[in-house]
């Protein structure tokens, strides 16, 4: 490997609380030395970081790739290649594949194809056997096998015991459990938030309690089971309230949040004009869900932020409201959407460093990953940003193979210009390194 001097940029590590101008030297893939005035050693390679911003590569702890089986959306390639351009060092892949991701097969077939990967990529097994909710999955196996953690994420386990015996036997494990929070008989097959909007629109809701009553639910098991659980795309300020509560009563729980959940309202579906790039589950909630995420996002009860990356084929969008499927796609939008939120100075209380935590250091530290920090010794993953790069969405120049995004045309700033994974650069200036 070669050495890479990464020379007077402005580098933010949360995990130290590090925030000022210094060098970072990368010898053999990992972060010798962070510190000011350092020297090109002979035969280094040297980026010249002036006016950009230098922090630990980030981690996108909740990713679809859609492979196997449904590479015409996505594949882990063409995922990961996504990943790269968006300033993602690592994504945890979920389940929701076909087969399903449930056996230590389908484990290495993942790790296999990873190989080839721009970024790092962790396969999530799923807790039961086909998503299907009646049988615990082969946890230990799969751990074995690699899996970094368990979710049937896309379907709740409807089946309390089931979900109670999958968080036990997780506890055994030292395993995380990720929870798609759903009440399947409260959402009803509905297609958006219900409120007003729903109302005028004509289109079936699904209630803030669908989610609120099995995340409760959820945080009961916790209690008996001794697991560490895990919060999938949060969106409701009842479920801010109810994590908030638990982590005051001591329990091991964390929560993520989705940009779009952030920035977006269920008033969007109307102001699109039915525009399905707009449904997504959980949905996009009222302006009181909105502000409330972001409350628990700066006062530390969500913890991460996630793409819920969820790709599919404009064919498949392409149709009515209501037979659309699920899902936006979002690698390589979430960094700028949230850089843009910071710069712009739209957030009170929103910091650099908060935001290099929500999406790097915290989401290290819940899966168990060797990254999230610049200090020596460290894997030398490292995303570099420019805060003024200014640009508009335009999902056609995407390395994803999916369109579905609502924030094409959108005008943002501040971008992900180097990815650098293990010490390699992976993604320079939007163009993706070829991998060997």
């Amino acid at each position: 490997m070669t050495t890479l001097l990464i020379k007077g940029g402005r580098v933010v590590d949360s995990f130290s609380n590090f925030d000022g101008q210094a060098d970072l030297l990368i010898k053999d893939g990992v972060i010798e030395a962070l510190e000011k005035g350092l020297k090109p050693p002979s035969g280094s390679e040297t980026i010249d970081a002036q006016d950009l911003i230098v922090m630990p590569g980030l981690i996108d702890m909740h990713v679809h790739l859609r492979d196997p089986g449904y590479e015409y959306k996505e594949d882990i390639i063409t995922g990961s290649r996504a990943a790269a351009a968006g300033g993602f060092t690592a994504i945890a892949a979920m389940a929701n594949t076909d087969p399903v991701c449930d056996n230590p097969t389908t484990i290495h077939y993942v790790l296999e194809r990873a190989g080839n990967a721009a970024v790092n990529v962790y396969p999530i097994g799923a807790l039961t056997k086909g998503l299907e909710g009646k049988e615990m999955a082969e946890l230990g196996r799969m751990k074995n096998a690699g899996a970094i953690a368990f979710s049937d994420d896309g379907r709740p386990v409807v089946n309390g015991t089931i979900m109670r015996n999958a968080m036990q036997y997780a506890a055994g494990l030292d395993a995380l459990v990720i929870a798609h929070e759903e009440d399947l008989d409260l959402a009803a097959k509905g297609m958006m938030h219900e409120g007003s909007v729903s109302s005028v629109l004509g289109l079936r809701g699904i209630p803030a309690s669908s989610e609120e009553a099995m995340l409760a639910r959820d945080l009961m098991l916790l209690k008996t089971t001794g697991a560490r659980l895990h919060i999938a795309h949060v969106s409701t300020a009842g479920s801010v309230q109810l994590i908030r509560r638990a982590k005051a009563e001591g329990l091991t729980v964390t929560a993520e949040v989705t940009p779009h959940h952030l920035l977006l309202t269920d008033r969007a579906v109307k102001n699109s004009g039915y525009n399905t790039n707009t449904k997504v589950k959980p949905p996009l909630r009222s302006e009181q869900d909105r502000q409330a995420l972001w409350e628990g996002l700066l006062d530390g009860t969500i913890d991460a932020i996630a793409s819920d990356h969820a790709p599919h084929h404009t064919d498949d969008k392409d149709v009515e409201f209501d037979f659309a499927p699920f899902g936006i796609a979002g690698l390589e939008t979430t960094l700028p959407l949230l850089l843009d939120e910071l710069f712009s100075g739209r957030i009170k209380g929103l910091t650099l460093s908060l935001l290099v935590d929500k999406m790097s250091t915290a989401p290290a530290r819940i899966l168990g990953l060797n990254g999230g920090a610049l200090q020596p010794g460290s894997a030398a993953d490292v995303t570099i940003v420019d805060p003024k790069r200014s640009f508009i969405v335009n999902p056609e120049t995407w390395h994803s193979k999916s369109r579905n995004t609502p924030f094409a045309g959108r005008q943002l700033s501040g971008a992900p210009v180097w990815t650098i994974v293990g010490g390699s650069v992976v993604m320079k200036e939007g163009v993706i390194a070829e991998q060997e």
